[in-house]
């Protein structure tokens, strides 16, 4: 399954949750931020790319449906609910982001 990350720079959370889980057996995984300023954009190419949306705030996934209307039709874009308050590969951030991901990676059975 690809995985796609967002935040809003690409730099602290959805970099931290790529990191994360980039050696997944199961799965291929990306990030990119929703900001101008972001190290890697959101694009549609990365949209159409993906099988499963992870955004860390609600406003990231207005982001993505307001800019990209067609590409993220019948994609499942799940908000985290994790606010912009950690550093790259806190503690924390990594606790906070297995708790809320973890299920969905999870295989049945």
């Amino acid at each position: 399954m690809n995985i796609l990350f967002v935040c809003s720079r690409n730099k602290w959370r959805s970099a931290t949750a790529e990191t994360m889980y980039k050696n997944h057996p199961d799965h291929q995984v990306r990030s990119a931020g929703t900001e101008p300023s972001a190290r890697i954009k959101i694009s549609a190419k990365l949209i159409t790319w993906a099988d499963m949306i992870f955004v860390m705030e609600k406003k990231h996934k207005q982001r993505i449906t307001e800019r990209f209307p067609k590409e993220f039709y019948e994609k499942e874009i799940i908000t985290l609910d994790i606010p912009d308050d950690y550093q790259y590969m806190d503690e924390e951030l990594i606790e906070e982001i297995d708790s809320k991901v973890a299920h969905y990676l999870s295989e049945p059975g």
